[in-house]
């Protein structure tokens, strides 16, 4: 870089060109910087450790549907606060926040689109609102998705992205748990595939939940998964935990999942499974 520049009676330095923000991107896996259009090329998974970014609902629906096309239902569903919570913040001012920052209304997308010209009934979590979190409008919209694909006899894909049950309204967000589970036994009656894909993190009440209830379940790599924290089990069973024990990579030793899929590969395989169900 030219520090210095020639002019009539001297040298005078040369201001510093600015490097604008979010151009480079830190791998949190490796600590590699990576250009971000190149993370872009490669569906925000690094090209050096192959650490796979979180990316957003809009991202997914991209991915996975065809021409990246949903239609989307029950968009205008919004979260009340029955409790009237307040911590730090109010719970009504947070949903405001989360809405203007993600331009979603609560934290999960879902309607119907096709996946290689198979129609399907689709949810996507996105972790960016209230961390991914399931309230009642989360729990209705899961419910509402089941519901399609029972009415419709199509196959149910939901994308999970969440840090659990959303404790700002109590036991109504807990209550999301049991509804959803008593639909998806519907849906195993009726012997309609659903195939359920957890991506960093997927935690408690919606682990607890629809997230763990495919009849085929997928994960990214090295996903955090699991109910409760690592200190919170420690504490609870007074065991040393083995290292890793709440990654893609250990549940699939242990047999509670059963494909980890790379994110590029991610629609064929969902693509397979459907052709092999129906």
């Amino acid at each position: 870089m030219e520090w210095f520049r020639k002019v009539k009676g001297g040298l005078i330095p040369q201001r510093k060109k600015e490097i604008p923000n979010g151009i480079w991107i830190k791998c949190d896996s490796c600590g590699e910087i990576v250009y971000r259009k190149e993370l872009e090329k490669h569906l925000w998974v690094c090209p050096k450790c192959d650490h796979h970014f979180r990316i957003k609902s809009k991202d997914y629906i991209n991915l996975l549907l065809d021409e990246g096309r949903l239609e989307e239902y029950d968009k205008d569903l919004v979260a009340s606060d029955p409790l009237g919570f307040k911590d730090s913040k109010r719970y009504s001012d947070r949903i405001k926040d989360s809405q203007k920052k993600t331009n979603l209304k609560d934290a999960i997308v879902t309607g119907i689109g096709k996946i290689d010209g198979r129609e399907i009934s689709f949810g996507v979590m996105d972790f960016g609102f209230i961390g991914g979190s399931m309230g009642s409008v989360v729990g209705e919209k899961v419910a509402r998705a089941i519901e399609r694909s029972l009415e419709g006899k199509i196959p149910l894909v939901i994308v999970s992205c969440s840090g659990g049950a959303r404790m700002q309204e109590g036991i109504l967000s807990l209550m999301q748990m049991a509804k959803t589970s008593a639909l998806l036994a519907k849906l195993y009656e009726q012997n309609i595939p659903y195939i359920s894909v957890l991506t960093n993190p997927t935690t408690a009440g919606v682990m607890a939940s629809y997230a763990s209830l495919g009849d085929v379940i997928i994960a990214e790599p090295k996903a955090l998964l699991g109910f409760a924290g690592p200190r919170v089990i420690q504490q609870t069973i007074k065991q040393d935990l083995p290292p890793g024990f709440q990654s893609s990579e250990f549940f699939l030793e242990h047999g509670f999942l059963d494909i980890i899929s790379h994110r590029k590969d991610l629609k064929r395989n969902i693509s397979l499974i459907l052709e092999y169900l129906s």
